[in-house]
């Protein structure tokens, strides 16, 4: 083997944690690497979390100038430009990129272009885009690989060339009709968006209900505003196969309760779940663990097996929110400066960026009842948020747990308008221990949304 460059670091993969760790540790005076095969920035920038809510944006865009006359505003016929669509939320990615270059530059970290595969422990071959290749050694490497969309091994799947959220959003015409396997985040955040562009939309979810991770309850108002919008959602559907091509004619037949179906569509879009980018890119000569899933083995300080080597992201099997993986570089930073820190009990809030929004934090009563946890619980329709009624938009509620034997928040969901926004209000009360009637008894200005949790918290059970 031919001499390596040296680094104090090297950082495989360029998303968010991978970034952050590499432009903090070449500030620090360290020669830090970063290699990225593709994304400028991880996949968040260019291809899933900003580019998704950007043409959702523009969905809801749409949505609003058909209903303009509710809101006196006299408009004519809407008529969606899907290529404009798309270049609005190219312009976005390239800015976005071209912020990322500038971050490196002044950071000091160097940015290589190129596919990075092990050769031996802290050594990695890269094959560059520009050709050739350069063979990297570092004291500490940190693996940042993600993850990709699954395509499950449905018969005919595959050579049906499906979207996946990537394809999805480089689309310049409207599906006819687009027909969506997943009833999970992503799939519903496309399926209304797209709605609302204009196609005709089919959901098609094997559990028993949308969002398989939420409340009964949740699932139901989330499934009951995207059939009023016209969307068809089909639950406890297996595609047993696919015929045709995404984007000329496509078939999927599905086994449902009733027997065979057969689904005809434009488009199919392929959203249930992700898979780690950690094939064939030379762990086991690293000597890197994997799990029985295929992610990064690691320690709750995001160790993995191999000496002086990191995993931080999806492919450390952290929830795969991007505010996740910054908290992974934080993690790492304080261990590397000597500050014990841990994943352990990280309380994680996230979204679903549909028309109204979901959001939550904490346990919701399906996990608090498997931990055996008694709880209070409280619920308020979002229609009586007075603020939903000078917008117009009073779908939805608000449901809070709290425990039975003391006034601790244990968890919180909202759907509904800023729902993300009320949610970090109730995680800050949460993160502070703060009783729920400190919240509840706050003064919050009026007209807001987080006015609502006064109205909410009021109408917790007392203790028994």
């Amino acid at each position: 083997m031919a001499n390596p460059e040296r680094f104090d670091a090297l950082v495989l993969g360029s998303g968010e944690g991978g970034k952050y760790l590499a432009w903090h540790l070449a500030r620090s005076g360290r020669r830090v690497a970063v290699i990225e095969r593709r994304l400028v920035g991880g996949s968040c920038p260019n291809t899933n979390c900003l580019p998704s809510k950007n043409e959702i944006w523009s969905a809801k865009v749409a949505d609003l100038a058909r209903r303009g006359g509710t809101f006196g505003a006299r408009t004519g016929p809407v008529a969606i430009d899907m290529a404009q669509v798309r270049q609005r939320k190219r312009n976005m990615v390239a800015g976005l990129v071209a912020m990322h270059l500038e971050l490196y530059e002044a950071s000091g970290a160097m940015l290589v272009m190129g596919e990075g595969r092990f050769v031996a422990p802290k050594t990695i071959e890269v094959s560059l885009n520009e050709g050739g290749t350069r063979l990297m050694a570092g004291d500490q490497v940190f693996l940042n690989i993600g993850t990709h969309a699954a395509i499950p091994p449905i018969p005919g799947l595959a050579a049906a060339d499906p979207l996946t959220n990537v394809e999805a959003l480089e689309l310049d015409v409207v599906p006819e009709h687009l027909l969506v396997l997943g009833g999970g985040y992503v799939g519903l955040e496309l399926a209304q968006a797209y709605r609302r562009f204009g196609s005709r939309v089919t959901v098609v979810e094997h559990g028993p209900q949308l969002a398989g991770r939420e409340d009964p309850d949740v699932a139901a108002e989330v499934r009951r505003f995207l059939t009023a919008e016209g969307i068809d959602v089909l639950l406890a559907a297996t595609a047993l196969r696919v015929q045709g091509r995404s984007g000329e004619a496509v078939s999927v037949t599905l086994q449902t309760d009733k027997g065979e179906r057969m689904l005809d569509g434009s488009h199919v879009l392929v959203a249930v779940g992700r898979r780690p980018n950690t094939e064939g890119i030379g762990l086991d000569l690293a000597g890197v663990e994997r799990d029985a899933h295929g992610y990064i083995a690691v320690d709750e300080r995001l160790a993995t097996s191999a000496p002086e080597t990191w995993a931080i992201g999806e492919c450390a099997g952290s929830p795969q929110f991007t505010h996740v993986s910054f908290d992974d570089f934080r993690v790492i930073r304080d261990n590397l400066a000597g500050i014990d820190r841990t994943t352990r009990d990280r309380l994680v809030p996230y979204c679903m960026f549909t028309d109204p929004p979901l959001g939550r934090v904490g346990l919701n009563e399906a996990e608090a009842q498997r931990q055996g946890l008694a709880v209070r619980v409280a619920r308020l329709p979002m229609e009586m948020v007075l603020r939903t009624r000078t917008l117009g938009e009073t779908t939805g509620f608000v449901k809070v747990l709290v425990a039975a034997d003391n006034d601790q928040i244990l968890g919180f969901a909202m759907i509904g308008p800023e729902a993300g926004e009320v949610m970090a209000v109730v995680q800050t009360a949460m993160l502070a221990e703060m009783p729920y009637t400190g919240l509840r008894d706050a003064i919050i200005a009026h007209p807001t949304m987080a006015e609502g949790l006064g109205a909410l918290l009021s109408k917790v059970p007392p203790k028994l």
